[in-house]
């Protein structure tokens, strides 16, 4: 191995480390913030796609007025699907999140324009390295409220030019929402040097800030 290439293996390493200590920090003092969590019924919920589910959690659980977030598969047809089994393409499913929210405090509007900005709105069944119908964005709507909401975002984000291309994230009504293996929960805290190492190998914050200046 030449020591050029060494060089860039172990700054690699050291960015990846710098980054999970970072995140870790940060979001577990977030997280401290918000628990424990009592639902009621004046919380709302949200269901969103964004590829690889490890990736959409971070960004809404940081949000003032996101009281829980769970990962798991919606949109499918096949009951209690596991992850291997989603993981085929064959079961119709997309790895989502699932976000309860207190509206006094956050405008699902809000919660909207955190998904955009988190994900490639231009591809369909993929999202940066991860291709397939399982990997594909959307939005899942809970009430008609939420569907125009949705529409109306799409359509906004569109007519910005922000994207060179169109926008393609299907909006279509929730449908079950399957709960994914606790050791997909918060993976981000679990598993932070392998979080940030996929998410910095995926592309994802690359292609973030390119279109909106910031990871």
């Amino acid at each position: 191995m030449s020591i050029k290439k060494k060089t860039t293996i172990i700054k690699s390493i050291i960015i990846t480390l710098i980054c999970s200590i970072i995140f870790g920090t940060l979001y577990s003092a977030n997280e401290k913030e918000k628990e424990p969590v009592h639902l009621s019924g004046s919380f709302k919920k949200a269901t969103f796609a964004g590829g690889c589910f490890w990736c959409m959690q971070p960004p809404f659980d940081m949000i003032e007025g996101v009281v829980s977030t769970s990962v798991g598969y919606t949109d499918g047809a096949l009951k209690n699907p596991t992850y291997q089994q989603v993981c085929t393409g064959t079961t119709g499913h997309t790895e989502a999140i699932e976000v309860n929210f207190d509206p006094t405090l956050v405008t699902y509007t809000e919660l909207l324009e955190i998904f955009w900005r988190n994900i490639d709105p231009t591809v369909k069944n993929r999202q940066f390295v991860d291709i397939g119908t399982q990997y594909r964005a959307g939005i899942y709507y809970h009430s008609d409220t939420q569907k125009n909401e949705a529409i109306d975002s799409r359509e906004k984000l569109q007519a910005s030019n922000i994207f060179e291309k169109d926008i393609v994230t299907e909006i279509k009504i929730a449908t079950t929402f399957y709960h994914a293996e606790e050791y997909h929960q918060k993976y981000y805290k679990k598993s932070p040097v392998s979080y940030y190492r996929y998410r910095y190998g995926s592309g994802r914050d690359k292609f973030l800030e390119k279109h909106w200046g910031e990871k």
